[in-house]
């Protein structure tokens, strides 16, 4: 299963977003994952359509969307045809889960599903037929630069172990959350195969962080 960096603009300088897009896919990361905040489902709020469509002018990146707003199906269609390809929502978030995941694939993009630290794998598995990627959250959605939870380990784990048994074992499998170059490689030896790292990669020298990061996944 191929092994995939995606850089999470959140922590990029937002004053250059187009330069520090340019350096990470410049050194090899191969998604952009965005986060789409909308103050109700978590306390902040962060970026919308306009600046989804102004990247896809500059990058040929796949664009990773990970929607942390209350009910979602309200903006596949914008956030589709802003130039997502991957969008990704929250189980806790919506009313009916079936008409997110129908509204994405009419759209040809792929879906996602992810669930916060506290919720149980399990509420993951009615879709997982359905579902191109699962995102376990190992921080608390809604802000950048927090501490990976340790527990999130033996929960990557169990949920690589049930896609597999349930017969998924191509579905990716996204962490989010804490992820640095020193625990790296324990959320990958989990199962983890899509990472998304915010400040670990954004800073002042994100080609660089970039390098170190795919050194250790392609290692």
């Amino acid at each position: 299963m191929n092994k995939i960096l995606a850089p999470s603009i959140l922590s990029a300088d937002f004053a250059h977003l187009a330069r520090d897009v340019e350096a990470v896919t410049k050194a090899g990361a191969q998604y952009l994952h965005i986060d789409v905040m909308d103050g109700i489902f978590v306390p902040s709020i962060s970026i919308g359509f306009p600046v989804i469509e102004s990247l896809r002018r500059v990058s040929d990146a796949v664009f990773d969307v990970h929607l942390m707003v209350t009910d979602p199906l309200r903006y596949i269609d914008r956030f589709a045809d802003a130039g997502a390809d991957i969008i990704t929502f929250h189980q806790e978030a919506c009313f009916d889960c079936d008409l997110v995941i129908d509204r994405i694939r009419k759209r040809g993009k792929k879906c996602g599903m992810t669930i916060r630290p506290h919720t149980g794998i399990e509420a993951l598995f009615p879709y997982l037929d359905r579902l191109d990627m699962v995102l376990l959250m190992s921080v608390e959605p809604g802000f950048g630069g927090q501490s990976y939870i340790p527990s999130s380990t033996e929960k990557i784990r169990a949920m690589r172990k049930a896609l597999d048994e349930r017969g998924f074992p191509e579905t990716d499998l996204e962490v989010d959350g804490g992820i640095k170059t020193g625990n790296l490689k324990e959320v990958l030896s989990a199962g983890a195969n899509v990472i998304v790292a915010g400040s670990a990669v954004f800073g002042e020298d994100p080609a660089k962080k970039t390098g170190e990061f795919l050194e250790i996944m392609n290692g």
